[in-house]
């Protein structure tokens, strides 16, 4: 079975000659699609029809199975896909909007240390008709429509490392910016990488300049491998130089994101390096309370000596903040809530 919200207006508008129905179907179904409908729901669409795509279409490719609430107002969801496999998300409101954290694989091959979602590998990647109905079905849940969105931005923060599913993702983002869709502008939708550098150079050539998330959390090569085994194969002089290519390719500034683990990271020596490095360079650091995962063992920073971090470098003229904690009391770090479900018997 395959995917239709995979296709693209223009490919629907083919999808319809071989049906030998007329072109403006494509645009009904595309927007039906991207407003979070199954198939089956498409009711401008005669049965005969329906049952027609529903013979080579999943009607439902992303479920929304289960949703946890954080006393702080953040919903966590996890997806059933039409192949049995889960994937999860989170809803994060804010008094600037809605962002909604998306998930780009099942599972991840990255190996970081401090992520729930690299625990059992990768499963496989995600379609971009997969992302899509994700963002579409919270949408629909949360009360949004494609004039009123419910969800108003989009970070690709969730299980998964984006550009090891490169043209699905590229392919993901023109879908979701579409005008005749959910049209999301790319000033909306960051997109976080652990560093694969070739990747980070082919994207700035997209023209999709989104906000551009780059995961660092050591300033040291040889310590950032420890927690992130993606280092011994690009060093963070290679990321550097292809984040201030991003910056020249797009005029977008670049963010960098940095998980404070107790006695690992959150050092002077660490603070001081990370200003050597990030000095007037156009970017800004987010500073992470590291939301423990209790199978690697690592330790969350406490907040005063997060926030003493994150003073050091402002003090030396870095843009840095420490961001909010969202979801920390419904298992809110990458891939958990994915690990509970799998490994219980009553869900």
């Amino acid at each position: 079975m395959k995917i239709l919200q995979d296709l693209s207006l223009e490919n629907l508008k083919e999808l319809m000659t071989s049906y030998n129905e007329k072109s403006f179907r494509a645009g009904q179904i595309f927007r039906a699609l991207q407003s979070g409908r199954k198939i089956s729901e498409i009711t401008e669409l005669s049965a005969n029809f329906r049952e027609k795509l529903m013979s080579e279409y999943v009607d439902e490719p992303v479920r929304i199975i289960k949703k946890l609430v954080s006393k702080d107002g953040t919903e966590k969801y996890l997806f059933a896909l039409y192949d049995g496999n889960v994937i999860e998300g989170v809803f994060m409101k804010n008094n600037y909007g809605n962002t909604q954290c998306l998930s780009t694989q099942v599972g991840c091959r990255m190996g970081c240390k401090f992520c729930a979602s690299g625990i059992g590998g990768l499963v496989r990647n995600l379609t971009a008709g997969e992302m899509l109905a994700t963002v579409a079905a919270v949408n629909r849940y949360t009360g949004g429509t494609l004039d009123k969105r419910s969800v108003t931005n989009i970070v690709l923060m969730g299980s998964g490392e984006p550009f090891d599913n490169y043209d699905n993702v590229v392919e993901f983002l023109r879908l979701l910016s579409h005008k005749d869709g959910l049209n999301f502008s790319m000033r909306n939708i960051s997109l976080s990488t652990c560093g694969l550098v070739p990747e980070m150079i082919k994207f700035a050539t997209e023209g999709l300049p989104l906000n551009l998330t780059v995961s660092l959390h050591n300033p040291f090569d040889d310590k950032r491998a420890e927690l992130m085994p993606i280092s011994k194969a690009y060093k963070i002089s290679e990321i550097l130089s292809a984040c201030d290519n991003y910056f020249e390719k797009t005029g977008r500034r670049f963010i960098f994101e940095y998980s404070l683990v107790k006695g690992v990271n959150d050092t002077d020596e660490c603070a001081e390096e990370l200003i050597k490095l990030l000095k007037h360079r156009p970017c800004h650091i987010n500073i992470i309370r590291l939301n423990e995962v209790k199978e690697n063992g690592l330790k969350a920073t406490d907040d005063k000596s997060a926030y003493r971090f994150a003073g050091k470098l402002e003090k030396a003229g870095l843009s840095a903040t420490v961001r909010r904690l969202f979801g920390a009391d419904i298992e809110g770090a990458c891939g958990q809530l994915r690990r509970t479900y799998l490994g219980s018997n009553d869900l």
